[in-house]
């Protein structure tokens, strides 16, 4: 914990240095910037269920959600008066403001025998918080989670895998130096991109083990411990986001589901290790996105510097993963396409510690490609919606990979894997009831992965859901193959207040 406090002050610092930067020094505003001019929300909009509302019940929109900035309503008047007076109070005074959260039960089990793992995939207790505080121009927002998990029992506190009984989702101060900028800094969930439950350009943390073992899609993202600056201009929008220490995604292990672990499938019996990078302001993070909106289509540009989010290479003498230098660059297009949305996005990965391709035990560099397509179906039935995406990984230098395999080693990776994903989402009762369906499916890998979920609001606190995580798959080192004995059902109880 004195680490993690060490951390919160010299982001803290960093970013009112960053400000006081801005407030003594601030660059010209380019020709017709002012007040009144557009600026963005403080992040972009997060993927399809990676809301605060319950995943399912935010995938179920009666129509797609259009791209920044071409829709919505402004803030009013009356709005921005009554954040003028809150802010005024003084910090004691004022009191926290926007209490929310939620008490949830949630269980699933299982619907084959897996030798590694028991039969129980998840049962946990949870109660979530959320806060914020205004203050004098500064906004102190909070959430945690409290847990019991009933099914994998205790373990200690870790923020980093959100394990134990404590998951602090977010811990951060957001700020406005100047007209032009905006601050976060702190623990906070970050998102950007156009894919559906698919990432080329988000290098931000994921919980995958979340996600295999039936808890809400949001949780799907896990937090960073950064800082970020927000740019707005009438030329282009630019977000900066600085991670003073490698914040990896919290990848399959072997806790919760099993897993290829490169010879053989293993679980809970062979746990994976790792060797992370962990060094504060040596091994950090950057990533830029550079957005424009022109004629109603919202155009993006992508850097980011730092490592793979999940283990991609191997250390021969110890057999310890690790997490190979990765530089990634891309761009994405989204925007109406006839009755629906449509988007484009693309990235290089550039695997910095094999730019020949010839180490079997670090990654190649990989093109990634995605286009998707989103409708309202009216014809059909009302509140019906369909999706679709075609994604695309190529492997770079795939000849010098293949000669670099030991002698009778067949590579377990395509060339090319090809990847579609198809959502359909339907209403009833009034949008009560959703009822959703999420496939993907690889013609390359030969395997799929669904997710069938039914969400029910009982009424404006009280909400029920059943749901599943189905894999099918012909060899077990794909990536979805792998987990075709995880196959789960589970059910959960949701009051939020």
């Amino acid at each position: 914990m004195n680490i993690k406090m060490s951390f919160m002050l010299r982001v803290f610092s960093i970013a009112v240095l960053m400000g006081g930067l801005a407030l003594a020094a601030p660059p010209s505003l380019p020709s017709g910037l002012s007040d009144e001019g557009e600026k963005s929300s403080d992040s972009p909009s997060l993927p399809s269920g990676l809301g605060g509302e319950s995943s399912e019940e935010k995938q179920s929109t009666s129509s797609p959600s259009l791209p920044s900035g071409l829709g919505g309503d402004s803030e009013s008047d009356e709005q921005e008066e009554s954040r003028e007076d809150s802010q005024s109070d003084s910090f004691f005074d004022s009191g926290l403001t926007g209490l929310t959260g939620f008490l949830e039960f949630r269980s699933g089990w299982r619907l084959q025998n897996d030798e590694h793992q028991q039969d129980m995939s998840i049962g946990e207790t949870r109660l979530q918080l959320e806060m914020e505080k205004y203050w004098e121009g500064i906004t102190f927002a909070i959430t945690s989670d409290i847990y019991y998990d009933w099914a994998y029992g205790g373990h200690r506190v870790d923020l980093e895998r959100g394990e134990g009984f404590l998951d602090l989702r977010e811990a951060n101060l957001l700020f406005s130096p100047a007209d032009f900028v905006d601050i976060k800094a702190g623990r906070q969930v970050l998102t950007w991109g156009t894919g559906d439950l698919i990432f080329i350009n988000d290098m931000f943390p994921k919980d995958w083990q979340s996600f295999f073992s039936g808890r809400d899609t949001e949780y799907l993202k896990a937090p960073s411990d950064a800082a970020k600056a927000s740019f707005y201009t009438d030329i282009a929008n630019v977000d900066v986001v600085y991670t003073p220490r490698f914040d990896s995604d919290r990848f399959i292990n072997g806790e919760r589901n099993s897993y290829w672990n490169g010879m053989q499938t293993a679980g809970e019996d062979s746990l994976l290790r790792t060797e992370k990078p962990d060094q504060w302001f040596r091994d950090d993070e950057w990533a830029v996105r550079v957005s424009k909106n022109v004629q109603g289509y919202e155009l993006a540009a992508y850097g980011y510097w730092g490592y793979w989010k999940s283990p991609s290479g191997q250390i021969p003498s110890t057999g310890e993963f690790t997490f190979n230098d990765l530089n990634v660059y891309g761009a994405s297009v989204r925007g109406q396409v006839g009755a629906g949305i449509g988007n484009i996005e693309l990235g290089y990965y550039d695997s910095r510690d094999d730019q020949d391709g010839d180490d079997p035990f670090a990654a190649n560099s990989q093109m990634r490609y995605l286009v998707g397509y989103e409708q309202d179906l009216p014809q059909i039935a009302s509140d019906l919606t369909a999706a679709v995406q075609f994604y695309v990984e190529q492997t770079m230098r795939y000849e010098s990979y293949e000669e670099s395999l030991p002698p009778g080693q067949e590579s377990t990776i395509d060339q090319y894997r090809q990847l579609l994903t198809f959502r359909i989402t339907k209403l009833y009762f009034n949008q009560n009831l959703t009822t959703s369906l999420f496939t993907y499916f690889s013609p390359s890998d030969k395997d799929v992965y669904m997710r069938p979920n039914i969400h029910y609001k009982v009424d404006d606190n009280l909400a029920v859901e059943a749901g599943a995580n189905i894999f099918w798959g012909d060899y077990p080192y794909t990536f979805f193959g792998q987990f075709r004995d995880n196959t789960n059902i589970y059910t959960a109880v949701r009051y939020s207040f």
